[in-house]
Formats: C-alpha cells, sequence, structure tokens
C-alpha cells in the first residue's frame, strides 16, 4: 500500500494483485542482473575473454549484446530475457498492449544510458518509461 492507502499501480489503472499488476523492485532489479550475466556469458563466447579484461571495442561488446538482447525479446515476447524469467512484462500504458519496436529501441538505448533509468517517477516507473508511456507489470 503507498502513502494514499491505494495499492501500487491503482493510479494508473493497474490491478493491486496479479496479471497486470506493478511489478515488483526485487523481481525488476533480478531482470536486470539476469539480463546483464546472460550478455556478458554471450559477449565472451562470441568475442572472447577479452571483453571482461580488456579496454577499447571489447569492452562494449556485452553492452551492444544487452541492447540487442533486450531490443529482440522485448518487441517480440514483451520483456527481455530477464524479465521473461522473473515473470514480468513491459506493456504501454494506453492499452496495456505490446510495446513495439520503436518503442523497444528507444527504452533499451536509455537504459543503456543508465541515467534515465535511475529517474525514477511515480509507481515504479523509471525517465524511460515515463517518456514512452510504458509500465513494466507481472506476467502472472
Amino acid at each position: 500500500m503507498s502513502e494514499t492507502g491505494a495499492a501500487p499501480g491503482a493510479s494508473i489503472g493497474l490491478p493491486a494483485h496479479g496479471c497486470g499488476s506493478l511489478a515488483s523492485w526485487g523481481k525488476r532489479i533480478g531482470a536486470l542482473i539476469l539480463d546483464w550475466g546472460a550478455s556478458m556469458v554471450v559477449a565472451s563466447a562470441v568475442f572472447g575473454p577479452a571483453v571482461i579484461r580488456s579496454g577499447g571495442w571489447q569492452m562494449w561488446m556485452p553492452m551492444a549484446v544487452f541492447f540487442v538482447e533486450s531490443v529482440l525479446f522485448t518487441a517480440l515476447a514483451g520483456g527481455s530475457f530477464g524479465q521473461i524469467v522473473a515473470r514480468v512484462a513491459v506493456v504501454r500504458l494506453d492499452d496495456l498492449g505490446p510495446i513495439g519496436w520503436w518503442r523497444a529501441i528507444v527504452r533499451t538505448a536509455m537504459k543503456c544510458l543508465v541515467i534515465p533509468a535511475l529517474v525514477i517517477g511515480a509507481e515504479r516507473r523509471g525517465l524511460d518509461d515515463l517518456v514512452l508511456g510504458t509500465v513494466v507489470v507481472n506476467r502472472k
């Protein structure tokens, strides 16, 4: 419950519990950790251990893998690999439907910049979600 006594997400029309309710911070952070870990593993497998130990272009490969993975999965499945495992989805607030390609690209690009994701607004929505009209909800 929030300070006003309403369940989190109530002010934007989300249910208090279950499918479509506002995703918890724990699930969201866990999903991000899974995404980053998977990106590190894939980048290391494809580009070698230099992605972890060296500078230059190799150090950017985990971020590139994260970007591609997150955009593809979010546009096609409603959430990144980590979000799917954590059972959360990114949806459009106007109709709670898929966010589509352009929103997935812009949202992931903003997340890669880090700061927009750290600027948190009402109802656990980062600057990326506020700008794009999206919200992270529970799948089940």
